[in-house]
Formats: C-alpha cells, sequence, structure tokens
C-alpha cells in the first residue's frame, strides 16, 4: 500500500462552537502536513448531535466563549466514553483553551456555573477576576519552545495525574500561582495556546502526526519538511513584547 493510500482520519470537535482566534488553522496544518508526508487525511467535522466517526486517528477541539462551553457540554458528555477510550489508547488529541477546560473535570464561571467536564486531563478550572492575555513563550522538555497567544479569565490547576505541557517563560499561562502551562495525559495535549498554535509550532504538529501515523499502521518514516520559513516566523514571534 503506497502512502497515498494511507488515509488518516482526523475529528474536529465542535467547529461551530469552539473555534475562535483561529483554531481551525490547527486542523488546517494538520491536513496540509499529512499530504506532504505523503498521506490521505479526511476530516470529520463533529457538532452536538452528529454521529461519532467508527474510524479516528486524531482529535482536534478549539476555544470558545462560555456560551460556546454550555452549547456542546450536554453532547460532550454523550461521547465521553468514546473519547475516554481514543485517550486510553494512545490517540493523539490537541484540546484549545475551552475543551482544554472542557476535557478536566469541571470549569466553574465566575458567577458560580459549573459546567461539568469529562475528566480526560486531571485539571479543574475556575473562572478569575483578571484576564490573561497577550504573546506567551513557554520551554518543553519534548517540543523545545513552544509559543503562542493566550487570552483566558480561567485558572486552570493541574492534579497528580496530570503533567504540565511547557513552563513559561514569558505570560502567564494556566494559573497566576504557578509557572505552568497546559497538561498532558499520554498523547492528550490540553493547551490555552491560540494563535493557531500548530502553525508556529511544527514540532507539536508532527508529533500528533507521527503517533496517529504509528498508531494506524505501525510505523512512520518520511522525508523532513522544510520549515525554515516557519522558523524565521517563530524568530520573529519571540521578540514580540507581552
Amino acid at each position: 500500500m503506497s502512502k497515498r493510500q494511507k488515509v488518516i482520519h482526523i475529528l474536529q470537535l465542535y467547529p461551530n462552537d469552539m473555534n475562535i482566534y483561529g483554531d481551525n488553522g490547527n486542523v488546517l496544518v494538520i491536513q496540509r502536513r499529512l499530504e506532504w508526508y505523503g498521506y490521505t487525511p479526511v476530516i470529520h467535522s463533529f457538532n452536538p448531535g452528529d454521529s461519532f466517526p467508527q474510524v479516528v486517528d486524531i482529535v482536534i477541539g478549539g476555544g470558545g466563549q462560555d456560551s460556546g462551553q454550555l452549547a456542546v457540554q450536554a453532547d460532550l458528555q454523550r461521547i465521553s466514553s468514546a473519547l475516554q477510550k481514543l485517550a486510553d489508547t494512545d490517540v493523539p488529541m490537541l484540546m484549545i483553551c475551552g475543551l482544554y477546560q472542557l476535557f478536566g473535570h469541571f470549569f466553574e464561571t465566575r458567577d458560580g456555573t459549573k459546567i461539568k467536564g469529562i475528566g480526560i486531563l486531571d485539571i479543574t478550572t475556575y473562572g478569575g477576576e483578571e484576564r490573561l492575555t497577550g504573546n506567551i513563550i513557554t520551554q518543553s522538555d519534548e517540543f523545545g519552545t513552544i509559543i503562542g497567544y493566550e487570552n483566558h479569565s480561567g485558572q486552570t490547576h493541574l492534579g497528580p495525574k496530570a503533567t504540565p505541557l511547557a513552563t513559561v517563560q514569558l505570560g502567564a499561562g494556566n494559573n497566576l500561582e504557578d509557572d505552568h502551562e497546559g497538561a498532558r495525559y499520554r498523547n492528550v495535549i490540553g493547551s490555552y495556546l491560540h494563535g493557531s498554535l500548530l502553525p508556529k509550532n511544527p514540532a507539536i504538529a508532527d508529533f500528533l502526526i507521527r503517533q496517529a501515523v504509528i498508531n494506524r499502521y505501525g510505523s512512520f518514516s518520511a522525508m523532513p519538511i522544510d520549515d525554515r520559513l516557519t522558523e524565521r516566523a517563530r524568530q520573529q514571534a519571540m521578540k514580540r513584547p507581552r
């Protein structure tokens, strides 16, 4: 079987309600890089009430307002067991901002409304009075320097079963009390970084792709993509003030 015959299925969660600050760009990056590597991406856009796809190799979710989270909450609970099974079998996932919060145990808004999550990530989030906004630079042992833009008032704290994605060098990150940004469980990544994240951080995109291909086909081998222009853009982005 040639690479072009090898299909990778991408599940985009709730693009109608959870796609703020250009988070749809993360799906586009996965799609294009898979094509460059010689694979055939198939995108499943999943919104409330849709049937859950039978085959899922990568799951991508974005951010949204509190109203968007409330709109998808019940449906997310409906498919939580399917998502948990995928997470437990090392399917790679990237959840940004609003869905990052709902992949935790709960998000409690400033007015006391508690939006129940699905608990894949061992995190809890409380709405804060201060909005954490601006360019952010973080450092990860696995992915190197991760850059993006944060815009959230949620204060997220990690439990013992979650590990941080990265350590903040510039910006706020998960909360105002520690220097953590994002959270990990197996191949699940949660983060507050918009921008969107993957165009600025191809190492994370390639991690998701590599894990998906290995899970589906047993191995991953491809010629490296020329990311010199991306790296130049990253260097410029890192010079920007907070």
